[in-house]
């Protein structure tokens, strides 16, 4: 009679100890949520020459409207431009800076430039993040002869910083995720 009630003790007892770990392994770690993005104004400015700005903004996020692209200008040819990007969630009261948590995070950001049809090149201009890697939130934009064509912007999250061409603004090994992508239909006269 005594083994079956030292049995019983034990198999609670294993029960109890099991129940009660204090193991914090299945507990997840803290969450970073993505950036909610709304506005895109990306600035170039040239000596001699008319700033050209380029916004997207997109009020109701995933909803039903399609963001508003403008345009301001037409770009001179042959010229530098520098260009900035701000990033703006207006979904908020004031609209939160989210460049600056791009900034803070930029070892987990780039910015990836295409030129398609228009005679245009981009160049990556600091700073980097604290690898020495592009984030991309300032660049130049050098134009060519009179064309037109677009010239699209992509953030991603998490890229391969490391891979074959990445640091020199090729998207193609860059992996990560997009946190926003916009084309501007542009000229350059």
């Amino acid at each position: 009679m005594k083994s079956i009630k030292l049995l019983a003790f034990l198999f609670i007892s294993t029960l109890v100890f099991t129940g009660c770990s204090d193991d914090d392994d299945n507990v997840p770690g803290e969450v970073n949520e993505e950036e909610v993005i709304t506005t895109m104004t990306i600035t170039l400015t040239a000596t001699g020459q008319t700033d050209v700005v380029l916004r997207t903004q997109d009020l109701d996020g995933d909803g039903p409207n399609a963001p508003v692209l403008t345009v301001s200008g037409p770009f001179a040819a042959n010229t530098t431009y520098t260009g900035s990007i701000v990033l703006l969630n207006e979904t908020e009261s004031p609209a939160e800076n989210i460049t600056e948590e791009i900034e803070e995070e930029d070892e987990e950001h780039q910015f990836f430039y295409t030129a398609t049809g228009v005679n245009a090149t981009f160049a990556y201009a600091g700073p980097n993040d604290e690898n020495g890697n592009p984030v991309g939130l300032n660049f130049t934009l050098t134009t060519g002869a009179a064309s037109t064509g677009s010239l699209s912007f992509t953030l991603r999250h998490e890229p391969m910083k490391t891979a074959t061409g990445v640091s020199t603004g090729d998207i193609t090994n860059a992996g990560g995720e997009t946190d926003i992508e916009t084309t501007f239909s542009v000229t350059v006269q």
